[in-house]
């Protein structure tokens, strides 16, 4: 297959990183403002980008100026999408982008490659350099289904979907990711073969661990690998006028209209408590006791709750019927911690930084309190290179030093520390009595 070969300065052509997904967005809207839709909407591009399919980007000095993402279905390929910055279109990046499309899409079997685009749209004249031929008498017809997908009540509930590949990139905690993706993950994202088997895939879990662990990432985590919208329940959000489990009620009411969602209710305690004999307490408990129930009876809906005490739980929401898994996330150990701080000094620094160093000197940090200490030195290494050694008088250095292990150290030293002794012998004290793995 033959075709207009680009010009060297065409840029770097490259795979789609997770890292590209807020540039390659924002390329998109800047090079269709104006015109008329994409016959493709961004939800299916995004979505796309998370499976096994082929999206590339051009960059040139760090900055993406193009980027196209194809739909595989088995020999035959759509382009969703592709987009070239218009300050770039004279260099040949959008024949760089599509020599190397078709080059990959050759070298996984595909055999026919199809592009819809918008009347006026840039590149019919790059697609035809590359013996795409355009066909004459089709009509493309489609309708906007305004009920049964649920699209308008999950914004309406501020709910979104997740970028695809948050589950990949939790760096460390491989025991709770293994869990999660064993007993929750799969058997929800190929329900079929859990069918043939006779595993029943999850409806409701709860994650407990004390704070900062990771509970909120690992639910956001799970409707990004299913792909499913992610909608957020705020208990402190209720309105009190009008009573707390009549708007319980109704948020539910509008949850069940999804054809599928994840829906997170994080520290679940706040209406979920041992009753107490407080009227509005034992009301909205009450309420969401039945709630559950009418809430597992869809397919392809999953509630996740967390909380940092779960022994604070009202034994009736806790039991089995309602929860499916009550699943622990704990502090990272030595393994998780050394994964956390590979990540972030590989993303701060190139200096050689002693790891098991600051492993060691983190032993009761959560990966919250990690991702803190690393942004405190990284920005003491920026505020160096401001500043250089006199705090108040700025004098650029481009050249300085990236982070030390000495800013990395005096970081984890000014960090106070999530947890404490009594906080994981408690956690512990719950896995015994709480957990249903």
């Amino acid at each position: 297959m033959s075709s207009a070969r680009a010009p060297a300065h065409a840029g770097h052509v490259r795979p789609f990183e997770q890292r590209d997904l807020d540039a390659a967005v924002a390329l998109w809207a800047e090079v269709t403002a104006g015109c008329q839709p994409p016959v493709f909407p961004l939800a299916d591009v995004v979505s796309a980008l998370g499976a096994d399919h082929l999206a590339l980007v051009a960059e040139r000095d760090g900055v993406l100026t193009g980027a196209v993402v194809a739909h595989l279905q088995q020999d035959h390929a759509w382009i969703l999408r592709i987009g070239v910055l218009p300050g770039a279109r004279d260099e040949g990046v959008g024949r760089a982008l599509l020599d190397a499309l078709v080059e990959g899409l050759a070298a996984r079997g595909v055999r026919r490659v199809s592009v819809l685009l918008p009347d006026g749209e840039a590149g019919a004249e790059t697609l035809g350099a590359h013996e795409f031929t355009r066909r004459g008498g089709v009509s493309y017809y489609h309708r906007e289904l305004t009920s049964g997908g649920g699209g308008d009540v999950v914004e309406r509930l501020g709910g979104r979907y997740v970028a695809p590949g948050l589950f990949e990139s939790l760096a460390g905690m491989e025991r709770e990711k293994a869990l999660i993706e064993r007993r929750v993950i799969l058997p929800l994202a190929r329900a079929d073969l859990a069918d043939h088997h006779g595993v029943r895939p999850p409806r409701a879990i709860i994650l407990f661990g004390p704070p900062g662990t990771g509970k909120t990432t690992f639910a956001r985590s799970v409707a990004s690998r299913l792909r499913w919208p992610f909608v957020e329940l705020f208990p402190s959000r209720l309105p009190v006028e009008g009573g707390q489990a009549a708007a319980l009620r109704e948020f539910f009411a509008s949850v069940v209209e999804v054809d599928e969602v994840v829906l997170f209710i994080d520290e679940v305690e706040e209406i979920a408590a041992a009753r107490d004999g407080r009227p509005v307490t034992h009301a909205v408990t009450n309420e969401l006791l039945k709630l559950i129930p009418l809430f597992r009876e869809r397919p392809r809906h999953l509630l996740v709750c967390a909380t940092n005490v779960v022994h604070s739980l009202d034994p009736a929401f806790i039991r089995p019927g309602r929860f499916d898994y009550v699943l622990p996330v704990g502090p990272p150990d030595k393994a998780a911690r050394a994964a956390i701080w590979r990540n972030y000094v590989a993303q701060i620094t190139d200096e050689d930084v002693d790891i098991d160093r600051l492993v060691e000197t983190t032993h009761l940090f959560t990966p919250a309190d990690i991702d803190f200490a690393a942004r405190k030195a990284a920005q003491a290494a920026f505020e160096r290179a401001v500043f250089g050694d006199t705090p108040t008088e700025c004098s650029l250095r481009p050249d300085s030093a990236r982070a030390t292990v000495a800013d990395f150290l005096g970081a984890i030293a000014d960090t106070r520390p999530t947890l404490t002794r009594a906080i994981v012998h408690e956690f512990e004290t719950d896995i015994v009595t709480y957990a249903r793995m």
